[in-house]
């Protein structure tokens, strides 16, 4: 079961649809955790903590982003080991990849909880908002290691093929959250502070919930020498360099939107801060395309199946528009009851109304890139991804949110980040197919079945048309 390569064999389709809808609960349940603390803050009616937990928001989207990339590069060569069918050596990267992050993660937090107040005061926040957004990461920094170790053991299980068990480890920081924040938050009276422990607590529950499952079902993790540390970290940061500048581009790209918004005010930011909650709830199942479908790549790439990568891929696009499509649809019709929730008035609720409207059904160019940068990810063109991300949120970003920031304000500022990612959803694709024709790394052809080499000791693997094409 340990060394079980299921994404190999059976209709690609539906293998993309379950690890991305099942990948997507998971997901969202990490930033229904932000979703919630935004809901109970919005009650208290106070609109400096709303702002404040949107700049918090901003800076601890850059920080997740280094967990995302080294989560990428552990489920790219551990899914590609298990398509070769070398299950010992999946282990040892997933043991090594899983040390690597630890450490290098916590190097990262502590670099960024040491630079918090300059950090908040490049977003443009000032004051009392200044001072509460410092607070509430001053609590929440400390425990990015911990989250990181969920997010590389959920990517360990999907390379597995467990999407479930991935899915249940961050659902169970979700269900702490939602127990801890109204006790924490109203019962004690301890209003940013409670949010921030409730978050705290939530990391922890998620690593513990992501470990166990691997230790229970996958042969768990070695005994890590020096020598195997070395030896992987090479091929570990060749993906997770560039991984991890990809997905700092994110954070960079919103974090200037965030400091252009707040020229317009507290009601502009707080606005920016509920379509920045909403986005990786609504659009969930997209976010999760990128790490749901790179361990079907991976292992089809590990076994010499070009043919089903390249269909893997386009089964990718086939399902980001239609999930595009329903998700457009009910934000649009749910759009008045979402900014009621958030108490939303005047700008702020322009802001929601807009992110429900028209700029939702543009999200499908965004799908465009996550899927095309799986591809590139796990055919050894990481930093095609790289090129793409960092061009998204600076030329696709900043010039169009600048130029109908001025003549639209706040308004334009978010149709200008939206527009950005056309060019380059287009840009993401062609790479991608690119990647598939000509991959940095020959496919490693797994060993053919037992039974077929004792039929027939000589007996090379027969390639399926296909292949023969690619």
């Amino acid at each position: 079961m340990a060394g079980q390569a299921k994404f190999v064999e059976g209709n690609l389709f539906r293998h993309v649809s379950v690890m991305a809808l099942t990948s997507s609960i998971g997901l969202m349940a990490v930033f229904v955790v932000d979703l919630i603390n935004m809901l109970y803050i919005a009650m208290l009616g106070r609109a400096e903590l709303a702002a404040a937990i949107g700049y918090a928001g901003a800076v601890l989207f850059f920080t997740t982003s280094f967990g995302i990339g080294m989560s990428i590069a552990v489920g790219a060569l551990v899914a590609r080991a298990l398509g070769a069918r070398d299950p010992a050596l999946a282990r040892a990267r997933a043991t090594t990849g899983l040390l690597i992050g630890f450490v290098f993660g916590s190097v990262f937090a502590a670099i960024v909880w040491l630079l918090l107040s300059p950090l908040v005061t490049l977003l443009g926040a000032t004051g009392e908002t200044h001072a509460l957004a410092v607070h509430f990461l001053r609590i929440v920094t400390p425990s990015q290691p911990l989250l990181m170790v969920g997010m590389i053991g959920g990517a360990i299980l999907r390379s597995h093929g467990d999407a479930r068990a991935a899915m249940m480890a961050t659902v169970w920081g979700a269900v702490a959250t939602a127990v801890l924040d109204p006790i924490l938050i109203f019962g004690l009276g301890w209003d940013l502070t409670g949010a921030a422990i409730a978050s705290v607590v939530a990391r922890m529950v998620i690593a513990a919930m992501a470990l166990r499952p691997i230790t229970a079902n996958y042969g768990g993790f070695d005994r890590p020498t020096a020598g195997q540390v070395v030896a992987d970290m090479g091929p570990i940061w060749a993906i997770a360099l560039p991984a991890i500048l990809t997905q700092v581009a994110t954070p960079v790209g919103q974090a200037f939107v965030t400091r252009a918004t707040s020229a317009y005010g507290e009601a502009a930011v707080a606005g920016m801060a509920i379509a920045g909650r909403l986005t990786p709830v609504a659009f969930g199942v997209i976010f999760a395309l990128s790490g749901a479908i790179g361990p079907i790549i991976g292992q089809n790439f590990g076994a010499g199946r070009l043919d089903r990568v390249r269909r893997a891929f386009l089964d990718g696009l086939i399902f980001t528009g239609l999930v595009i499509l329903l998700v457009s649809a009910l934000l649009f019709v749910l759009r008045a009851p979402i900014a009621d929730a958030f108490q939303a008035e005047g700008l702020t609720r322009d802001l929601v109304y807009l992110f429900c409207g028209p700029l939702a059904s543009l999200w499908f160019f965004n799908g465009m890139i996550f899927v095309g940068n799986a591809v590139c990810n796990n055919l050894g063109r990481p930093f095609w991804s790289t090129v793409v991300n960092w061009g998204r949120h600076t030329v696709g970003t900043i010039p169009l949110a600048l130029w109908l920031g001025g003549h639209w304000g706040a308004q334009g500022v978010l149709i200008g980040q939206a527009l950005g990612g056309v060019v380059f959803g287009l840009a993401a694709a062609w790479l991608a197919l690119l990647a598939i024709r000509s991959p940095a790394v020959p496919p490693r052809r797994a060993p053919p079945p037992v039974a077929s080499l004792v039929a027939s000791p000589e007996a090379e693997p027969v390639a399926s048309p296909g292949e023969r094409r690619a």
